[in-house]
């Protein structure tokens, strides 16, 4: 037995490690137990199972990340990351144990009813921290702009006419503020400060992603996504990111379905009803997407920044840059004419800039991997 087959579930945690064994068939799984989550124990386990080609283990995607996938594929053992919110729940089920999610996993891996999540190469990965960092960073400096602008408003201390906010005039507005009360002027300055060293750090970032994008092996992917209007370098390096392969979506459906924005449907009979977005799949894609969809709302041209991004690319980019222009345009405005709320507009626009993202993604990976 110990050469056959073995389907195994891990529920994985920080600490320890939760092990369920399925043999092929139809038995039942069983609980092989619980051992620490350390490389040496990893490696006496599948030694024990048997050998590793006739092992198939599978884990919930988490915290813990992708290591343990990587390790398993080191000593020649199959690994599946799997999608916790893909699998399949019984009605009433309310006991939730590490024991019985690891039974469960074996379970229901050995029936092939779980979705996998696509790994990425640790190149891709540490370029997805870093972007995900510098989102975290103007996510950081957002909120110091509102606790300086409320506290401000509370104080009913407003900019002069025509300064507009976070202009360059604004912050000189901002840096010749004079308070009476001490007490307000130490808390005007601590929040002034704050903001000013937030934006600094959003710079670092930008400038390491520039740096580190240059040395990617997919600089020449997102060098073409810049050459689409909205998408710059910290968007497009997100992208590739974020995806790491386009070649893994058969079609742009399939792309705008991972990023969560195609619409919710329930359907039954004769009827059928479309809601809002799944917002399932990848929050961070989606919000970058709906960010430079709102750029369409300007007429087509090819001008300035845009204009400079799109040196150099190839006449079929740019063939797909300007149909994006001019169709995401219209139908901005289609919808907007028919009365539709402005976002959700926004959100339409998104969902159809995927769709030329994925094409022109098709041009460029399969001369470039």
């Amino acid at each position: 037995m110990k050469n056959t087959t073995k389907f195994i579930g891990l529920d994985v945690s920080k600490e320890k490690i939760a092990v369920a064994i399925a043999d092929v068939g139809r038995e039942a799984p069983r609980y092989y137990g619980m051992i620490p989550h350390t490389a040496e124990a990893i490696r006496s386990l599948v030694k024990k199972l048997g050998q590793s080609e006739h092992l198939f283990v599978c884990y919930e995607a988490g915290p813990t990340g992708y290591p343990l996938y990587r390790l398993f594929k080191s000593i020649g053992v199959h690994c599946d990351v799997i999608a916790p919110s893909l699998i399949p729940q019984k009605p009433g089920d309310r006991v939730k144990t590490d024991k019985r999610d690891a039974v469960r996993l074996a379970q229901l891996y050995r029936a092939g009813e779980l979705t996998t999540v696509h790994v990425p190469s640790e190149e891709d990965e540490a370029l997805r921290d870093l972007t995900r960092c510098r989102e975290d960073a103007k996510e950081d400096e957002l909120s110091a702009k509102h606790r300086l602008t409320k506290f401000l408003l509370r104080h009913d201390i407003r900019p002069p006419d025509g300064i507009n906010r976070w202009t360059h005039k604004y912050y000189e507005w901002l840096d010749a503020l004079q308070f009476t009360l001490a007490a307000s002027r130490i808390v005007f300055q601590e929040y002034y400060h704050q903001l000013k060293e937030l934006q600094q750090r959003v710079r670092r970032l930008e400038e390491e992603i520039k740096e580190q994008a240059a040395l990617s092996s997919q600089f020449a992917l997102i060098k073409a996504f810049q050459a689409l209007r909205g998408i710059a370098l910290v968007t497009a390096t997100s992208l590739v990111a974020e995806i790491s392969s386009f070649k893994r979506f058969e079609s742009p459906r399939q792309l705008m379905a991972y990023i969560g924005l195609i619409p919710s449907e329930s359907s039954s009979g004769e009827k059928r009803y479309q809601g809002k977005i799944t917002k399932a799949g990848n929050r961070h894609l989606r919000k970058l997407l709906i960010e430079a969809a709102w750029s369409y709302r300007h007429r087509p041209a090819v001008k300035g920044q845009l204009e400079k991004r799109q040196q150099g690319i190839s006449p079929a980019v740019l063939d797909i840059s300007w149909k994006a222009q001019n169709r995401l345009h219209k139908k901005y405005y289609r919808l907007l004419s028919k009365g539709k709320e402005k976002n959700k507009v926004v959100t339409a626009v998104a969902r159809e800039l995927a769709g030329f993202i994925w094409a022109v993604a098709q041009e460029i990976e399969p001369a470039h991997q």
